[in-house]
Formats: C-alpha cells, structure tokens, sequence
C-alpha cells in the first residue's frame, strides 16, 4: 500500500484553556508535594490525562466530602456558585480553573438574568459546563432555560412571546449552525433578541479550518474522546463534508480504512494530548 498523504490540521489538540487547566495542576502538585490535590470532576474529557494525573497524585473526587484537606481544583468546565461554597466550607483550598472563555459566558448569561431577559442557552443540558452557565444565572431569574434546537425550545414558545426581550448565550464549544437554527426561530416568536455569540474562537477555528481541510481529503479523523462536546461535533460537521472517522486513539484506528486513500486529513478534540495525536499518524504512516 503507498503512502497516503496524511496532512494534520494546525488547531488540532489542546486549546488554551485545556492546557492552562492541565499544566496549572501539575504545578500545583509539585509545588505542594506533601498536599493532597483534587480535581473536582475529570479535569478534562480525556482519560489518558486523567490516568496520568492520578499516576503524580492528582485525583479525581465525584463528590466533596463534608471534610477536606489539602487544594481542590475547579476544572476548566466551571462549577455553580453553591459548589465553590461547598469546596470551601469543607476546608479545602480553592483554585479556580474555569477557562476564561467560559467565565465570559457565565457573566454574560448573568447580565442577561438581571436584565430581566428570558435566557435561553444554547448547548447540552446535562454538559457540566452548561450546568454551570445555568446554575449561575439562575441566581437572578426563573426564566432561564437550556436548549440544543428548536423541538427543546418550542415547549418555551408561549413564554417567550410574552416575555418579549429574549437573550440569548452558547455553550463555548458548540456548532455554529445549532445557534443560527435557534436564533432564525426566535426572531419569529420574540419583540427583541439579544445574541451573544460565546462560541470560543479555539473552537471556531477548529472547525472552519477542519471543513476546509476536509474538502481535499479522502478520509478525515477526528482523535479525541468520545465524552467530549467539541470533539464529537467536529465529527459531526465533517462527516456532512467527507468520509469521517472518530476515533478516541490509535488503538481504535482501523487500518483496513486506509486501503486506496490517497489523502488523509487529521484533526483532534480540544482534550487531546499531541503524543495520542502523534501515535494515530505513526499508525497510519505504519500501514499497520
């Protein structure tokens, strides 16, 4: 089998707030060696990453316990307010690594909420950074609901009409085409809307440059988990332009796939370390 030409697009891999979250809590850990360290939830959607942190001692905790010790980590998803209470009444320090991306959508969502728009978010109701937006803006208004395309916001339509002002947020890693189906609809049905587009330019970029890559490939392989938003909508949107795969990592990577592919294009997930990027291409080059 020749060589396909195998091209790796340039925003494939860790953004800026993934690489931030995760070299801060190695920092922290060798900085504390004698503390223990936390993360509240998996620091990123990545499974190798979490298995290596626990390997230096960084663990992963599902619940906070009524008593803590040591430093406990707020991963880059954001958490609502009640939980940073929590985090502190058990005695724990806190370090907040919210993405600074995410940050921005939250006060966003709580201007809104205080403006007294109905807020509509636009995302994956039980995605924990969805959860977060909501749990904050929900400190300031009963009218804020989450939606990720028209069938979920219709139930809502008599609501919004007589609200009015409507405002409306997105998940940072969604695609801008749910956005625009959700927004043309509102228009319909509400005297005012106010659009914050909040999708992160990582994001953005990933996927404008992975549509363009995918135009002169034959095949497109999206690495990235499976659990991850950002990841599974690159596949989406690629999978309407070329022939797509998505794999987690090299080990899934089904080489009959490549038999008289002549053009390769590679991108990966937000969450996705280089070396399980560099094994899929070491794969592919193999042939085996």
């Amino acid at each position: 089998m020749s060589n396909p030409d195998i091209k790796l697009a340039k925003f494939a891999g860790f953004c800026y707030g993934v690489k931030r979250a995760v070299e801060t809590a190695i920092k922290l850990k060798k900085e504390n060696p004698d503390k223990n360290i936390y993360i509240l939830g998996e620091l990123i959607h990545n499974t190798d990453v979490i298995n290596e942190l626990e390997k230096m001692g960084i663990k992963t905790i599902n619940e906070i316990p009524e008593q803590g010790d040591g430093i406990c980590i707020v991963r880059s998803h954001g958490a609502a307010p009640e939980i940073f209470e929590q985090i502190k009444n058990a005695g724990f320090e806190l370090v907040d690594l919210t993405c600074p991306d995410v940050k921005k959508v939250q006060q966003r969502a709580v201007e809104l909420a205080k403006n007294d728009y109905f807020v509509v978010i636009v995302g994956k109701s039980n995605h924990p950074e969805v959860m977060a937006i909501k749990a904050n803006a929900d400190l300031y208004s009963d009218k804020v609901v989450v939606a990720a395309s028209i069938e979920e916001l219709a139930p809502y339509e008599a609501e919004i009409k007589s609200h009015r002002r409507v405002g409306v947020v997105v998940q940072t890693t969604q695609m801008v085409s749910s956005l625009n189906l959700i927004v043309n609809y509102l228009n319909t049905i509400a005297k005012e809307v106010l659009i914050y587009n909040t999708i992160c330019q990582s994001t953005a970029m990933r996927q404008k440059e992975a549509k363009e890559l995918a135009k002169e490939s034959d095949l497109m392989i999206v690495v990235g988990s499976k659990k991850s938003a950002n990841t599974s909508h690159l596949a989406e949107i690629l999978k309407a332009c070329t022939k797509t795969v998505h794999i987690e990592n090299d080990t899934e990577l089904n080489t009959e796939l490549l038999e008289g592919v002549k053009s390769i294009g590679i991108t990966a997930g937000a969450s996705t370390p280089q070396k399980i990027i560099d094994k899929v291409i070491d794969k592919i080059q193999k042939g085996k």
